[in-house]
């Protein structure tokens, strides 16, 4: 049984529907921000946790202070384990209900701002866990812009730091206290100091699965993408209506008619946000060919179209002359400027960062040797076939 089924039962003895009371509280949440659908029973069974723990922690160290000296100078725990979950209490439960589902809102209009929309997009569902709760602490003062920019650094920071993959209750243990006292002036919290990028991990970024991925593809759309086509930024609406994804800027198609094969074209640093329509005008035809075509049949000058592709950290000379080796190369370390403006800080550079050539299927990178991403859940490897299938 799973702990939401375990503590169901439990509830039930005082005649409380948990199921019943989730259903509710989630289809509310839900109507105000679609994003929040992502958010499991669990997830938000964990945040009350959080809460509930926090307090009695908070309170401890209020009498800690006038104390003699007689307890445990250790202290209760900030937990959110499985069997601390199953030891909330249903006056537990509908004290801190409530103030989750308010910093659960708030997490997903923070999460709005930085341009992820669906649940899909979100690089790591758990985040939002600690998250709700730092949001529910707060309160007020994170209403303040100077808060919300260290919030967004942290969320950054867990993204390209990948911090979120396993072994997350002990993290989002620290998180809530770390980042509240973060915000008062303590300093930073481990998930900041101690996350890090590797450069060579853009090389090996192929697909949704990867948390860093879908982060670096938001940050193109926040940071002002336009599509190639319309010129128009990608805001909530555009997103949906013009089916926007992430989509080949070199066409595997124009790869495979001249007969040249590169692991490299289907790294992130090969892809961008584009929407539907303009990815079927790209087809599989040299990017010098779908430039000029986008030009003539929607009357965008080239000047014009070079301030479009420059929202995308695309040189467009380099573009325009089909060099896949000089695009990539350039493209590069624009993404990871990026990268180091969202987390804030710098990223080492490696030495003998790249040698890329299109015509080969030799790659020789510094950082080739990341991690490889994880396995593909038969959703995913559905979500990669219709994009394969699309861009052609």
């Amino acid at each position: 049984l799973t702990v939401f089924e375990l503590l169901t039962a439990t509830f039930a003895a005082d005649e409380f529907d948990l199921r019943e009371d989730w259903k509710r509280t989630h289809s509310a949440m839900v109507a105000k921000n679609p994003l929040l659908k992502a958010i499991e029973n669990t997830d938000f069974l964990q945040t009350v946790t959080l809460l509930a723990t926090y307090d009695v922690r908070r309170l401890w160290d209020q009498r800690a202070v006038t104390s003699d000296g007689d307890e445990d100078s250790r202290g209760p725990a900030v937990t959110c384990k499985r069997k601390d979950v199953l030891r909330l209490t249903l006056n537990d439960y509908k004290q801190w209900r409530d103030l989750a589902v308010v910093g659960y809102e708030e997490a997903g209009r923070l999460l709005v701002t930085q341009y992820f929309f669906t649940p899909k997009d979100l690089p790591y569902r758990p985040q939002l866990v600690p998250l709700a709760a730092i949001f529910a602490v707060l309160g007020q003062k994170a209403e303040s812009e100077g808060v919300r920019s260290q919030l967004r650094r942290w969320f950054w920071c867990g993204v390209f730091g990948e911090l979120y993959g396993s072994a997350t209750e002990t993290r989002f243990a620290k998180d809530l206290p770390e980042v509240v006292q973060w915000v008062g002036g303590a300093a930073e919290p481990d998930t900041v100091s101690q996350a890090s990028f590797s450069p060579g991990r853009l090389h090996t970024m192929r697909s949704r699965q990867s948390a860093a991925y879908k982060g670096l593809y938001a940050l193109l759309m926040r940071d002002g993408a336009k599509d190639f086509r319309t010129g128009d930024t990608i805001q909530l609406a555009t997103y949906f209506n013009d089916e926007v994804d992430i989509h080949h800027i070199f066409p595997q198609g124009w790869f495979k008619d001249l007969g040249l094969t590169n692991p490299l074209m289907d790294s992130v640093v090969n892809k961008t946000p584009l929407s539907k329509r303009t990815n079927i005008q790209i087809g599989k035809k040299a990017p010098s060919k779908y430039l000029a075509a986008i030009e003539q049949r929607h009357k965008i000058s080239p000047a014009d179209l070079d301030g479009i592709l420059e929202t995308h950290v695309i040189d467009p000379a380099v573009l325009r002359s089909d060099d896949f080796e000089c695009f990539y190369e350039a493209r590069f370390e624009q993404l990871l400027q990026r990268i180091e403006g969202a987390m804030g800080k710098q990223i080492a550079r490696e030495p003998a960062e790249s040698t890329v050539s299109a015509g080969e299927s030799t790659i020789d990178f510094e950082g080739a040797a990341a991690p490889p991403d994880e396995e593909l859940s038969s959703e995913e490897v559905e979500t990669m076939e219709e994009e394969l299938t699309t861009v052609g």
